[in-house]
């Protein structure tokens, strides 16, 4: 677990019960408010760290990711070319080649149109286009506008 004391805001000491009941509604409204302000500087301090940590480790799986394609890449190539080897025992080397690229050549155009039949079921963020229309009306104190 990650210790975010060294990155917070100091700690305030609340004082003892006896010296509330003596302060004004001033003071008590003053420490409210001085307490809020710790609070929220400890919030966003706490939060910047988590941010931080966790853009460290999506970074980190990102360079695996980049290497298991080029992992993958290099699979693929080499599967290709063993596959040209093979069929140009048969056919030459010239026809094996052909043979090649007419596979990925297919496996192509088959990946292109089911690409393109996802990216025409995408709809966007409507939900959130919805009620981000929706805040001008409710901050004017017309929420009734927006049903």
């Amino acid at each position: 677990m990650t210790d975010y004391t060294h990155q917070a805001p100091p700690r305030r000491e609340f004082e003892d019960a006896s010296d509330a009941e003596t302060k004004g509604i001033g003071e008590a409204l003053s420490d409210v408010t001085r307490d809020l302000s710790v609070l929220v500087q400890q919030e966003l301090a706490l939060a910047k760290a988590e941010v931080s940590q966790t853009a460290t480790r999506v970074g980190q799986t990102a360079g695996m990711f980049a290497g298991a394609a080029v992992a993958a890449f290099l699979f693929v190539l080499f599967l290709s070319l063993a596959l040209w080897v093979a069929i140009s025992d048969r056919t030459g080397p010239g026809w094996g080649a052909v043979i090649v690229a007419a596979i990925w050549l297919v496996a192509g155009v088959v990946l292109y149109f089911v690409a393109r039949a996802q990216l025409k079921k995408v709809s966007g963020i409507p939900q959130t286009a919805e009620t981000v229309s929706q805040v001008p009306n409710a901050l004017k104190g017309h929420e009734e506008r927006n049903r």
